[in-house]
């Protein structure tokens, strides 16, 4: 599947780093040690590691949920949140839509973050 991309990445990565800078304080101000990065697609590897196809996957938060930390947390590697451009943009076809996506994608990821599983992230999405 070729996929020509309606954001440049740059304006992609704007997208998601608004969606961060906008979080409500109480969340903000405890995120620590987080790295968020934009890829056009997860990786082959990673793919078949979740047993998904990559174009299904729109995001993953990799590292140590917030919840979990005890008090020998530190030292580590920053936690990283990946979002994947191109499954986004081949979901989302308005530019409106892309931005909504990304959002709620990013703010899902974050929902990892701070040690929320899918189910529980899915329930709140539902009762928004």
């Amino acid at each position: 599947m070729v996929h020509e991309p309606e954001l440049e990445r740059e304006q992609f990565l704007q997208l998601v780093e608004e969606v961060v800078q906008n979080l409500p304080e109480f969340f903000s101000s405890r995120i620590k040690n987080l790295g968020v990065i934009v890829m056009p697609l997860a990786p082959p590897e990673l793919a078949q590691q979740m047993g998904k196809n990559p174009w299904s996957i729109l995001g993953i938060y990799q590292g140590i949920p917030y919840n979990q930390r005890g008090p020998f947390y530190g030292n580590v590697l920053p936690d990283t949140i990946i979002i994947f451009q191109a499954p986004i943009e081949a979901i989302a076809r308005t530019e409106s839509e892309i931005k909504e996506l990304v959002r709620r994608v990013t703010i899902h990821e974050i929902g990892h973050y701070f040690g929320f599983s899918d189910e529980e992230l899915y329930r709140l999405e539902k009762e928004k």
